[in-house]
């Protein structure tokens, strides 16, 4: 589309032509005629003098030499984002209507008609697939779990038994919710396991990255927040509570029963040890 009109829809100013045609979106370095980029690190200032883009997105209170137009916006970083979603491909996964004809689902259990079930899924009986919930491919959901409306589950999520996940929530893949904690007592030099007949509760808005765990309570509820954004291969050990909209990084690992409040940033492979 025409800059002008892409800068009128991120609600940015012009400096500029406003007439170029922008046609994909690139980083600095690697972009070319007809790219739009962006800089939300000062870090790399420097390269605006001399990147190929047609036009950078930047703060509003930039300065500096640029060698192709820019576009001003309160937030880079979110109307990179909203740039993004209306040049680039989309990575929303395409599943067909329906249940499709390799998925397992047990007599008891309630599909909503409006759910989208890809292949090779299991759902158990009196689980429940809230509206316009997709299942992308291998999923399994057990036994009266409960997924809200508006969820993804991507390929090989696992949503196990008398979990409850809330609305809009993304599982990426390989995720499990719900598998049991590390819990185990020594009797006679031997590991004796503790059952694990908790669950866990995942918020509206929240999403778990690739290969990450939440582990079900030993009693009670492991908890995930609203609008919590954890990272690929983290680990959330039972009856740990996390508070709504709280980022964690990959890597990160929290011991069981440990509290963590609303809004608090975990850097990549971040430790925390149990019952803080």
């Amino acid at each position: 589309m025409k800059l002008a009109e892409l800068a009128e829809k991120l609600d940015g100013l012009i400096e500029g032509n406003g007439n170029l045609e922008i046609g994909g979106i690139a980083g600095l370095a690697e972009a070319a005629a007809g790219d739009l980029s962006f800089l939300a690190n000062p870090k790399y200032s420097s390269m605006l003098a001399t990147t190929a883009a047609s036009a950078v997105i930047v703060g509003m209170k930039w300065e500096g030499a640029c060698a192709c137009a820019v576009v001003r916006v309160k937030s880079p970083d979110k109307a990179m984002a909203m740039a993004a979603s209306l040049l680039g491909p989309s990575c929303e996964p395409i599943v067909d209507e329906g249940i499709h004809a390799s998925t397992v689902v047990a007599g008891h259990a309630d599909v909503d008609p409006s759910a989208r079930i890809g292949p090779h899924c299991v759902i158990e009986a009196g689980a429940i697939i809230g509206p316009r919930t997709v299942l992308v491919a291998g999923c399994y959901v057990g036994r009266d779990a409960v997924i809200g409306s508006d969820c993804i589950l991507h390929t090989h999520a696992v949503v196990r038994e008398r979990v409850i996940v809330g609305d809009r929530v993304i599982l990426h893949e390989g995720s499990v919710v719900g598998g049991d904690g590390f819990g185990n007592y020594l009797e006679n030099g031997e590991w004796k396991k503790i059952p694990h007949i908790g669950t866990v509760e995942i918020g509206d808005d929240s999403e778990i990255g690739v290969n990450s765990a939440v582990d079900r309570a030993r009693f009670g509820k492991t908890i995930v927040g609203k609008g919590v954004k954890i990272d690929n291969l983290v680990m959330l050990g039972h009856n740990v509570r996390i508070g709504n909209h709280t980022a964690m990084a990959a890597q990160v690992g929290i011991s069981g029963s440990t509290v963590i409040g609303n809004g608090v940033l975990l850097g990549g492979q971040a430790g925390l040890a149990g019952h803080l």
